[in-house]
């Protein structure tokens, strides 16, 4: 059976203790490859090479401009291997080939934006008291811990990696123990195309996150952490950080609303939101997993979604035709259909769906479920697979109150065509992000944001160079 190797301090390595787990295709259940387990010392050994390449200033003093040119040789070599790295994404997650195809060009077009940033971290100037000149400096943070979630397991990682690099940090990502493949192969193409990078300033550790991102979380010599998962493992990753009041930014779940109004053009958010929900079989933390529809309407919603939804095929990830993959993995499937049929012991009724797929694979069936009330668990928790539960209202007062009946705060959708109400809604819905008359949507320049559960910091945008970044005032007395 075949090999991978962990990258580290600019060389292929295997675990110190020679471990390893198998990487499998959810979609046949088949062995992939087996991949390392690290061990804390290789932790320590990958920490180590990150701080020396941070302290010899090679990176983090280079000129911004030229580490924008390196981003962009990254964004380039990646759009070349993009299908090439769709197709390993898609074997070992179990997503559709289309699916991780866009993704890896988004994690391209991430290294682009960034790349334009890099030279446009500026400090000011402060008018003080007295003859002084008075400025501030913004410096690296320094050494940056990635934890990688599955469900995006490349296109999370360049999320993160791109603007920790365009910052002069250095940078240790370690993806999921489930998806970590496609990673290390982006990590050989960087590698192949020769991008510039100093040693150690870019390393792939494997392994198990509760020994590895635990160890990488609360180590000394991690000045930041960044972690996409979910709440349990967030608050996992804070404590730990918390022993060296080491800094995070944590993307943890979601519970997305659409509300639609009588007004939106139901056609139209139908196929939005099958394709918010369904999408990568459910498994997104911004899923809009909560339909929220006016009662004159919700009738006719629930058939054009139930019709929407039947003419997508469900089944291995690369065959064609295909619209939603396999689960990542038959244990994940097993707990999405547990917490459904805990939901419809407290009501509800099934439309479509509600079923594994028999046969190999982890594949279920994409499941709507109407007649939720707000406490009913299918309304409360992230079920992180595809299954959509639809809610009545009948005024916008009561619509607002239902999407805030929630925890999470990531991302909630508006249909209407009113927009002193979309507006209104914008307002005063409690979550980091907005989207009106379309679903789900962002980009590497906005903000992905969450409130409450749905996370701490800001991922993407100009405004994630903050967490990467630290202030130094500086005074003088002339």
């Amino acid at each position: 059976m075949s090999e991978e190797e962990m990258y580290i301090a600019g060389e292929w390595t295997s675990s110190e203790k020679g471990d390893f787990s198998e990487a499998i295709n959810p979609a046949t259940g088949e062995t992939i490859t087996r991949v390392p387990k690290a061990s804390v010392n290789d932790v320590n050994r990958c920490v180590s090479a990150s701080r020396d390449a941070l302290v010899s200033s090679e990176w983090k003093n280079m000129d911004p401009a030229q580490r924008g040119r390196i981003l962009n040789k990254m964004a380039a070599a990646t759009y070349a291997a993009a299908k090439e790295l769709a197709k390993i994404e898609s074997e070992n997650n179990g997503k559709t080939f289309r699916e991780a195809l866009s993704e890896i060009r988004y994690g391209a077009w991430t290294l682009e934006y960034f790349a334009g940033l890099s030279d446009k971290i500026e400090g000011s100037t402060i008018p003080v008291p007295g003859n002084r000149l008075n400025y501030t400096l913004r410096q690296p943070l320094g050494v940056t811990a990635h934890i990688v979630p599955w469900n995006f397991p490349l296109q999370l990682a360049l999320r993160s990696i791109a603007p920790a690099l365009a910052s002069g940090c250095t940078v240790i990502a370690k993806p999921a123990s489930w998806t970590p493949l496609s990673l290390l192969a982006w990590m050989k193409k960087m590698e192949e195309a020769d991008v510039g990078l100093p040693n150690g300033v870019l390393q792939v550790i494997t392994g198990s996150g509760g020994l590895i991102g635990d160890a990488l979380a609360g180590h000394p010599g991690v000045d930041g952490v960044v972690l996409t998962g979910g709440v349990p493992t967030g608050k996992t990753v804070m404590a730990k950080a918390s022993d060296n009041l080491t800094p995070v930014t944590l993307e943890l779940g979601g519970k997305g609303a659409n509300i639609v109004f009588p007004d939106a053009n139901l056609k139209y958010a139908a196929k939005a939101i099958c394709f918010g929900i369904f999408m990568n079989a459910g498994q997104m933390c911004w899923a809009g997993s909560r339909l929220i529809v006016h009662e004159d309407v919700h009738d006719e919603l629930v058939d054009a979604v139930v019709a929407e939804v039947s003419k997508w095929k469900v089944g291995p990830g690369m065959a064609e035709g295909v619209r939603i993959g396999s689960l990542v993995h038959t244990s994940h499937r097993s707990e999405v259909l547990e917490k459904l049929a805990i939901g419809l012991s407290q009501g509800g009724k099934i439309v479509c769906g509600g079923n594994a797929v028999d046969g190999a694979g982890a594949f279920m069936e994409a499941t709507v479920v109407t007649g939720i009330e707000a406490d009913n668990s299918l309304f409360n928790d992230e079920l992180f697979g595809p299954v959509l539960s639809v809610t009545k209202f009948s005024t916008e007062a009561e619509a607002l109150e239902l999407a805030n009946h929630s925890d999470f705060g990531l991302l909630n959708g508006i249909w209407t065509n009113d927009l002193s109400r979309a507006h209104k809604l914008a307002r005063d819905l409690e979550s980091g992000m907005i989207s009106i008359n379309e679903y789900p949507i962002t980009f590497p320049q906005t903000a992905f944001t969450g409130w409450k559960k749905s996370g701490i910091g800001i991922e993407q945008s100009k405004d994630a160079l903050r967490f990467y970044t630290k202030v130094k005032n500086v005074n003088i007395k002339l």
